[in-house]
């Protein structure tokens, strides 16, 4: 069983919200993806999705997205993105996709699976670079942070669980990138250090393609895993 990873779907099956205006790179991005992620995913792998999957605003709008998903090769554990409106609770979620028969996928959000040779765990995380949020009214970003950095304990610790008396590496998944070019979210890579965190994988980051897609710091490797910067193909994960 191999392992993958594939942020920013943005998954507009009906095309009412469809990436291709963002730039060249996004033409076809749908059949490109179904493409790709076959040509490289088998029935018996896993890719992780940390966030920005479907455009839906609710879940029952979601359904056709997801179906598109669950046809793909490989389980999926999706995570939480800045546009993923239509997430509900684990409960609901987890309803929604049996009563559709979705059965290939399944939530990385504040929890943990043990792969093996690995253990991962998944928290949306929080880029508080305020010139790059459009947000409207008056944002308590300290009460953002503050609130993301209790679901990554929840994640890491139950990754620790999972772990026992192993030294198989834990590695976190979020949407946000904890360190991205002169950006750094202190209190979450304090985290990550106290965790001895090594690697970890971001999405989010769209059009800045000359940015190398590793960046390194206090220690800690941050591997971006947008779709668009990995030409829509899923990107094995690195132990």
């Amino acid at each position: 069983m191999a392992l993958f990873v594939i942020a920013d779907l943005h998954l507009s099956s009906d095309g009412t919200k469809s990436m291709e205006k963002f730039g060249s790179r996004w033409a076809d991005y749908m059949q490109r993806l179904q493409k790709n992620w076959k040509a490289v995913v088998r029935p018996e792998d896993t890719v992780i999705i940390p966030g920005d999957i479907s455009w839906s605003l609710k879940l029952e709008d979601s359904l056709e997205d997801f179906r598109f998903l669950n046809a793909l090769p490989g389980k999926k554990l999706i995570g939480k993105g800045n546009h993923d409106f239509w997430w509900s609770t684990a409960s609901k979620m987890k309803a929604f996709f049996a009563e559709n028969e979705l059965d290939t996928i399944d939530i990385l959000y504040n929890n943990a699976y043990d792969m093996g040779n690995c253990i991962i765990c998944g928290a949306r995380g929080w880029f508080v670079e305020e010139s790059q949020q459009h947000t409207v009214g008056t944002v308590d970003y300290n009460r953002i942070v503050n609130r993301e950095i209790i679901r990554l304990r929840m994640s890491l610790d139950e990754a620790v669980k999972l772990r026992g008396e192993t030294d198989k590496p834990i590695i976190p998944f979020f949407h946000f990138p904890p360190v991205w070019c002169d950006f750094v979210c202190r209190e979450i890579v304090d985290v990550l250090k106290e965790y001895n965190i090594k690697t970890c994988y971001h999405g989010h980051i769209h059009g800045m393609y000359g940015v190398g897609q590793k960046t390194q710091f206090e220690g800690i490797d941050f591997i971006i895993c947008a779709a668009d910067h990995l030409l829509f193909t899923p990107l094995p994960v690195f132990i």
